[in-house]
C-alpha cells in the first residue's frame, strides 16, 4: 500500500495546495490512533514482565508504547511520502513529536525532572523536523550563529543545547544502568543482603566514573588544560571533604566486614533502633518512635556499638517483679512463667525462666527471663504485655504486690523541768 503513495497523490486534485497536506495530517492522526490502540492492547500483557523495572516504568509503559509505535508508523509513512513537500514536513513534525514525547516519558520514568528532560526532547524534535525539511546543516548553522565570545572561546546556542542534551542523556543512562544492575543483583541467589548492597554501591561508583569519562570524550573537553587547577582543587577538596571520604570508606568497610547489616538492631549511644539502610555518608537507624537517626559511618567504626542481631537474632529480656513475703512463692513463680508463655512474641525455646534474685525491704524480688527473636519490634511492649497478663493472674489467685513499708519509731518526750521561779 505504501509504495503506491506517489501514484495515489498524483490522482488527487490539489490545485490550492491544501488537499495533500490535509491527507498527510489525517494519515499522521490515523497512525497515531492505531498506535494508541495497539499500545492499549499490548501494555497489559507486558506488565508482568516489566515489574522488575519499577512501578514508575510500569505506570508509563502504555504511553511509551503508544509513542514508540506512533514514531515507527509515522516514520514509515514519512519515508515513502514525496520529499520536498508540505505533507512530508507535516509527517516529519508528527514523527518529531512522537520521538520527543517518547524521550520525555522515558526520562520521567528514570526520575529525571521535566526541566532537565526538556533540552534532550527539544533537540530530538528539532533534529527530526530539520532532517525531514532539508537536513540538519541549515538548523545547525543557524543555532551556531547565536552566541557570545568569552576570550578565545565562543559559546553558542548549539553548543549549550548539545552540552545539556549530552548531560541529560548520560544522567539518564546512569540511572538506567544503576537500576538494571541493582535489579540483577537483587535477584542473584549467591549473595546475602550485605553483599548485594556492597555490589550495588561499587557498581554505582563504577558507572558514574565511566559516564564521566564518556561525557568528557563526547564534549571534547581537554583535561590537560586543567591539570594545575585540578591539582589545587583536588588538594582543597581533600582537606575540606576528608570527613566525607572517611565516611565513604567507612561505609564500604562496614559492608565488607558485615558487622552491621540492614535489618540489624543496634544501640549507638542514646540511639536504639534497626538499621534501615547503609548509605554513602551515614547509616539510617529507625527508632521505635518512628524517628530516623542518621549516624555517620565513622562513628560506627570508632564508637562502641551494641548489635543485638550480629550472630543471633534471639534477645533475652529481663522483667523485674516483686511479691509479698506472706504469699505462696511457688504459685507466684508458676504464674510468672504462665504469663510469659501466654505472650505471643515470647519464644518457647529457649523457654522462659523465673529467678529469685533477692529479699528486699518489703517484697521478694524476682526476675522473669524471656527470649524474643524480633527485637526490631520493640522490647518495652513485651514487658508491658507480660506484666499486664501477670496482673490479672495475681489478682485472680490473691497474690499481693506489696507497697513499700517503713517502720517509724517515736522517741518519748522528755519531762518538763520544774519552774523554780514560783518558789517563795
Amino acid at each position: 500500500m505504501m509504495p503506491g503513495i506517489d501514484w495515489l497523490l498524483a490522482h488527487v486534485p490539489d490545485d490550492s495546495g491544501i488537499i495533500h497536506p490535509l491527507i498527510a495530517l489525517a494519515l499522521a492522526l490515523l497512525l497515531h490512533l492505531a498506535a494508541a490502540g495497539f499500545a492499549r492492547f499490548i501494555a497489559p500483557r507486558l506488565h508482568p514482565r516489566t515489574h522488575v523495572m519499577g512501578p514508575a516504568f510500569t505506570q508509563r509503559l502504555r504511553a511509551m508504547l503508544r509513542y514508540a509505535l506512533s514514531a515507527l508508523l509515522i516514520g514509515i509513512a514519512t519515508a515513502f511520502w514525496p520529499h520536498d513537500s508540505v505533507g512530508h514536513l507535516i509527517l516529519g513534525i508528527g514523527l518529531g513529536l512522537s520521538v520527543a514525547l517518547l524521550a520525555a516519558y522515558a526520562l520521567r520514568t528514570l526520575a529525571i525532572p521535566r526541566w532537565a528532560a526538556l533540552p534532550l526532547a527539544l533537540l530530538l524534535f528539532l533534529s527530526i523536523v530539520s532532517g525531514t525539511s532539508g537536513g540538519l546543516a541549515p538548523v545547525g548553522a543557524m543555532l551556531d550563529t547565536v552566541g557570545i565570545s568569552l576570550g578565545k572561546r565562543r559559546i553558542t546556542l548549539l553548543g549549550l543545547l548539545s552540552i545539556a542534551a549530552t548531560c541529560v542523556a548520560l544522567f539518564a543512562l546512569v540511572r538506567l544502568a544503576n537500576r538494571l544492575i541493582g535489579r540483577s543483583i537483587d535477584h542473584t541467589d549467591g549473595f546475602d543482603p550485605t553483599q548485594k548492597l556492597l555490589a550495588q554501591k561499587l557498581a554505582a561508583i563504577a558507572v558514574i566514573v565511566a559516564a564521566f569519562f564518556v561525557g568528557v570524550d563526547l564534549l571534547g573537553i581537554d583535561l590537560t588544560a586543567f591539570a594545575v587547577f585540578s591539582g589545587a582543587l583536588g588538594l582543597a577538596i581533600g582537606f575540606g571533604l576528608q570527613k566525607t571520604f572517611g565516611n565513604l570508606i567507612a561505609g564500604i568497610i562496614l559492608l565488607m566486614d558485615r558487622s552491621i547489616k540492614p535489618g540489624d538492631v543496634i544501640v549507638v549511644g542514646d540511639s536504639f533502633g534497626w538499621v534501615n539502610k547503609i548509605g554513602v555518608r551515614a547509616v539510617s537507624v529507625i527508632t521505635r518512635d518512628g524517628k530516623e537517626h542518621l549516624i555517620p559511618n565513622e562513628n560506627l567504626m570508632t564508637q562502641e556499638v551494641e548489635n543485638w542481631s550480629y550472630s543471633d537474632r534471639n534477645v533475652r529480656v529481663r522483667i523485674p517483679v516483686g511479691v509479698g513475703y506472706d504469699c505462696d512463692l511457688t504459685l507466684a513463680q508458676s504464674l510468672m512463667r504462665q504469663a510469659a508463655l501466654d505472650c505471643q512474641r515470647v519464644l518457647r525455646e529457649p523457654e522462659p525462666n523465673v529467678w529469685l534474685i533477692g529479699f528486699g525491704d518489703s517484697r521478694v524480688d524476682h526476675e522473669i527471663l524471656v527470649w524474643i527473636s524480633d527485637p526490631e519490634g520493640g522490647v518495652s511492649n513485651v514487658k508491658s504485655d507480660v506484666l499486664n497478663r501477670l496482673w490479672h493472674l495475681f489478682r485472680d489467685e490473691g497474690i499481693i504486690i506489696p507497697y513499700p513499708q517503713r517502720v517509724i519509731h517515736a522517741a518519748p518526750m522528755p519531762s518538763p523541768a520544774p519552774d523554780l521561779s514560783a518558789t517563795p
